[in-house]
C-alpha cells in the first residue's frame, strides 16, 4: 500500500463542507493532474480542460455538503464532478471531438511528465503499460466497434448520440459497443 492509498477522501470532503480550505488544497495537490487528464481526454483542449478543472473545484467546494459516503467513495464523487463538468462543456460548445492518436500521445506525454517528478513512478509506469495495451487492443477492433466505444467512453455520448453521429441504427450501435467491449476485455485479460 502506498501513501496515496492512505488518503481519506471522505474525511477531506467532510472538512471542505465545514469550510476547511486546507482540505480542498490537499485534494487539489493529490489529484489535480489526474483530474486534468480526465477533462483533457474529453475536451482535447488544454485551456478548456484547465477551465473545467477550476470550475469543478469550485463545485467540489460548494457541494461538499451534498457528498454522501453511503452512496459511494469520495474519490469517485470528485472524479465524477470533473467528468460531468467536462461533458457539459463539450456538449454546450457543440464541438465534435475526435479521439485521435495525437491526443492520446499528448496525454501519455503529460502522464510521463508527472511520472518524472518522482511521485508515483511505479503507478505511472503501470498506467503507461496499460494505456499501451489498450491502444494496441483498440487498433485490433474494426472501425465501427472502436469508434462506438470511443464515442461512448471518451466523448461521453449516449447510444442515441452515437447512432446519429455514425448514421447507424441504435440496436447496431449497442451491439457494436457490447461486442467491442467483450473483445477489449479478452485482449486486455
Amino acid at each position: 500500500m502506498n501513501a496515496a492509498d492512505d488518503f481519506d477522501y471522505d474525511a477531506a470532503l467532510a472538512a471542505c463542507a465545514r469550510g476547511d480550505q486546507q482540505a480542498l488544497r490537499s485534494i487539489y495537490d493529490r489529484d489535480a493532474r489526474g483530474l486534468l487528464g480526465v477533462a483533457l481526454r474529453i475536451l482535447r483542449r488544454r485551456q478548456l480542460a484547465e477551465d473545467v478543472l477550476h470550475d469543478a473545484f469550485l463545485n467540489i467546494w460548494t457541494k461538499a455538503r451534498s457528498f454522501d459516503p453511503a452512496r459511494g467513495e469520495g474519490r469517485g464523487w470528485i472524479y465524477s464532478i470533473v467528468r460531468h463538468q467536462a461533458l457539459s462543456v463539450a456538449r454546450s460548445s457543440g464541438r465534435e471531438v475526435q479521439a485521435g492518436e495525437d491526443a492520446l500521445d499528448a496525454l501519455d506525454a503529460s502522464n510521463a511528465e508527472s511520472a518524472a517528478t518522482g511521485a508515483g513512478l511505479v503507478d505511472a509506469f503501470e498506467r503507461q503499460q496499460d494505456l499501451g495495451r489498450l491502444h494496441d487492443c483498440l487498433i485490433r477492433l474494426d472501425a465501427s466497434k472502436r469508434d462506438s466505444i470511443l464515442y461512448a467512453y471518451v466523448d461521453g455520448c449516449s447510444h442515441a448520440e452515437i447512432a446519429a453521429r455514425m448514421q447507424s441504427p441504435l440496436g447496431t450501435i449497442k451491439a457494436w459497443i457490447k461486442r467491442g467491449l467483450s473483445a477489449l476485455k479478452e485482449c486486455m485479460g
